[in-house]
């Protein structure tokens, strides 16, 4: 079978997958958030932590929430790193230094995952599984919780009250993400994914029977149950590394098609979520479809640029196999680049930094958009709303009327909401990258000098703002500089867009439904999923494209 065949196979049996899960999955989490019922662990998880759960919040209050929670995850973890040395658990690893710790969590607060460290050099037991793991639980959880927040504000009307954060919180862990982690997590301990607590094996490096040099350090971990919510909850940590090269995270290729699936699986699944919760299945189908066309455009665009046979040695090779496994190929590195760079996921089963010049341009515009096709869980939806709102503004304007979207006029207070949701990521990335490529100091981090370094500064900013988290793997990111300016951008690109998603959906719910008339756009149609298409390529196009013709585009045309 050729490379590009079994790719194309894999394609269309990914999507084959998604469809089957696309409206049990979607239709279940419609039922979690709609529900008045409480199961008996959540009451014991509200009583514990004093919440009431039947009380419903305004904005200002849920967005409390939101910080509140996040604030005592930041400094949970914080301390937990910085105590790992006298904790139970450590393998002998010492405290993660202050800088250092500030940004890892930071980055697994905000669902970005970003990882200045070695997993398997730095990381004890307890601070792997009670911290990293459990936040990636929870930052997927409160993802989902403003989502659903955003489209009980298209759902209600005259009122202010978007739920309640507690509630949606819990509701997020315990009926959705551990129930299906647990089952992934199963599948891929059956497939050869470790699963332990053992300490430090010192091995040596063999072929054929024959010792090849000294010896190697292999970390045993609860792997399973942690790459599994990696994927599921758009994270992307890795346990090693390596992140899921790893062949103790993704040892064949059916984990990295399977791994791919839990990427996109409840992403994809939240727009049938929010067709039933507003009434109107068409509408979650077009928010679908607009997301789909461009994760394929990407995906088609990302293999022919791999597959490309320029030069004998890539004829030989098949593609472009630098930095990407064997046991994967050029096919399904590059379903998976680009699943994890259209979601905020940022795990890696291949090392973007050795991608062909436009295709590391791939991956960084992908993340460029704001990770919206289909975008990261939670996050995904409301940023594909926010583009929606834009969208029917922009051709309000087109015929002079007033612009509408599911029954909601978008005014003056709706559209200056959406526009700070859209300005606040490119300011952060342009901003830095600037600022990193001025200074002296930063620039000593590169690997690489000229249009290959730019793209190194670019790609780790976009990643960082855009809560993505890998990273071109040519920068030393272990520096002052990188921690806290990274840090900074983690916290702000994930928590500023949701102060403005929620405003804008306690907006919308506190309005008058305004009846259809024959004037009315009809979002539900194709020509509106194409116009959704155009505003967010032009809009990212006309923000990023002179910093990507410094960067990848000047590499790839060279």
């Amino acid at each position: 079978m050729s490379p590009v065949l079994a790719g194309v196979l894999q394609l269309l049996a990914l999507i084959a997958a998604l469809a089957l899960a696309h409206i049990p999955l979607g239709n279940h989490m419609a039922r979690v958030y709609s529900s008045g019922t409480h199961w008996r662990v959540e009451k014991w998880i509200y009583k514990g932590i004093g919440a009431d759960p039947d009380r419903e919040m305004r904005w200002p209050a849920y967005l409390r929430g939101v910080l509140a929670f996040s604030l005592a995850g930041v400094l949970f973890l914080y301390l937990l790193q910085r105590l790992q040395g006298v904790l139970p658990g450590s393998l002998g690893f010492a405290s993660i230094d202050p800088d250092q710790a500030f940004n890892t969590a930071a980055s697994f607060v905000a669902n970005t995952n970003w990882q200045s460290y070695y997993g398997e050099q730095a990381m004890g037991h307890v601070v792997q599984t009670a911290g990293l793991a459990v936040q990636n639980f929870v930052s997927a959880a409160v993802g989902i919780a403003v989502a659903v927040a955003l489209v009980r504000g298209f759902a209600r009307s005259r009122t202010g009250e978007l739920g309640n954060f507690w509630a949606d919180l819990v509701r997020g862990v315990v009926r959705v993400l551990v129930p299906i982690a647990a089952v992934g997590a199963v599948i891929l301990v059956a497939c050869g994914v470790i699963q332990n607590f053992s300490g430090i094996h010192e091995v040596g490096q063999f072929l054929n029977e024959h010792s090849l040099g000294g010896p190697q350090q292999w970390n045993g971990g609860a792997v399973a149950s942690q790459e599994v919510i990696k994927e599921l909850g758009t994270n992307g940590g890795g346990y090693f590394n390596a992140n899921s090269a790893h062949p103790f995270e993704n040892p064949t290729p059916f984990t990295n098609l399977f791994e791919i699936f839990l990427i996109l699986l409840i992403p994809v699944a939240l727009t049938r979520t929010f067709g039933v919760m507003t009434g109107s299945l068409r509408q979650g189908y077009a928010i679908l479809g607009t997301m789909a066309a461009i994760w394929l455009s990407f995906v088609a665009l990302m293999m022919w640029t791999e597959f490309a046979h320029h030069g004998p040695a890539l004829r030989a090779a098949g593609g472009a196999m630098e930095g990407k496994e064997v046991r994967f190929g050029i096919g399904g590195s590059s379903i998976f680049a680009v699943s994890t760079t259209l979601t905020s996921t940022g795990a890696v089963d291949s090392f973007h930094s050795s991608y062909t010049g436009l295709g590391g341009g791939i991956t960084m515009l992908g993340m460029m958009l704001g990770e919206i096709a289909p975008g990261g869980v939670g996050s995904g939806l409301y940023g594909m709303l926010v583009m929606a709102v834009v969208a029917v503004f922009i051709a309000g304007l087109m015929v002079g009327r007033t612009p509408e979207y599911l029954g909601r006029k978008i005014g003056t207070r709706e559209i200056k909401y959406a526009a700070c949701y859209l300005l606040i990521t490119p300011a952060l990335v342009l901003g830095l990258t600037a600022a990193a490529m001025a200074l002296p100091t930063p620039g000593d981090s590169m690997t690489n000098t000229g249009a290959h370094g730019f793209s190194e500064i670019l790609y780790a900013y976009t990643s960082a703002a855009n809560n993505n988290g890998s990273a071109f793997a040519g920068l030393n990111a272990d520096t002052q500089w990188f921690n806290t300016t990274l840090g900074l951008a983690m916290l702000l690109g994930r928590f500023l867009p949701m102060v403005f998603v929620l405003a804008l959906a306690g907006s919308l719910a506190a309005q008058r439904p305004v009846p259809s008339t024959a004037g009315t756009l009809r979002t539900e149609k194709p020509l509106f999923s194409g116009l959704l298409a155009g505003t967010v390529l032009i809009i990212t196009g006309l923000t990023y494209f002179p910093a990507l013709a410094l960067g990848p585009l000047a590499e790839g045309l060279a």
